[in-house]
């Protein structure tokens, strides 16, 4: 009896052991299903980081895309400055080239008013002057077809309407025989070189 009574409290004293052991939680799992959380919920933060750009990388694309912007608009009225620039400087060539031989006809003309004077003061039946006329004629003739081709025209607008833009009036006469403000009679020429006036024709004018 003494030997059973010993077994039996043997295995009560072994009984909280085992309950213990069972009664412990499994710890180690637990530990390492957070830890797996844990370095999960990292990983997804560094990516989110990664692919979401920071605040100072947002401004300094901005800035770029302004600058880009502001020297695109430079380049652009830089080469409109340029265009401008070529076209004054063509139609600036232009008009010297139309416009070289102005102050040259301008001494010319006196020369062909000269000749139209003296071949009206040689008109008549004087055999002697005749030829004389003829020869004036024949120098005025070629003087106006080479002032003609270097696109100086005459200017005579003898029964035309007045024209103050190629016309100077000295005078102004009532003739009822022709419409008011109208060229009665021419007393000098004008000429314009490239449809530009050389010299208004001086006129008189009906009222």
């Amino acid at each position: 009896m003494p030997l059973r009574s010993a077994n039996v409290a043997e295995q009560d004293s072994k009984q909280p052991e085992n309950n213990t052991q069972e009664d412990q939680p499994n710890t180690p799992e637990v530990e390492l299903e957070t830890a797996e959380e844990i370095a999960a919920a990292e990983a997804a933060a560094e990516a989110a980081e990664q692919i979401a750009p920071e605040p100072a990388e947002d401004d300094e694309v901005a800035q770029l895309h302004e600058e880009l912007a502001a020297a695109k608009d430079a380049v652009l009225r830089a080469q409109a400055e340029v265009q401008n620039a070529k076209r004054r400087a063509e139609q600036d060539i232009e008009k010297a080239r139309k416009f070289a031989l102005e102050r040259f006809a301008g001494d010319l003309l006196p020369v062909a008013d000269n000749l139209e004077r003296a071949l009206e003061s040689a008109s008549g039946d004087d055999e002697v002057i005749k030829p004389i006329a003829e020869g004036v004629e024949l120098t005025l003739k070629s003087l106006i077809d080479v002032l003609g081709k270097q696109n100086i025209e005459v200017v005579d607008p003898n029964g035309e309407p007045f024209d103050p833009n190629l016309h100077q009036a000295m005078s102004m006469i009532e003739n009822p025989e022709v419409e008011p403000n109208t060229v009665i009679a021419v007393m000098q020429k004008g000429y314009t070189l490239n449809g530009r006036l050389i010299r208004p024709a001086m006129v008189m004018v009906s009222k």
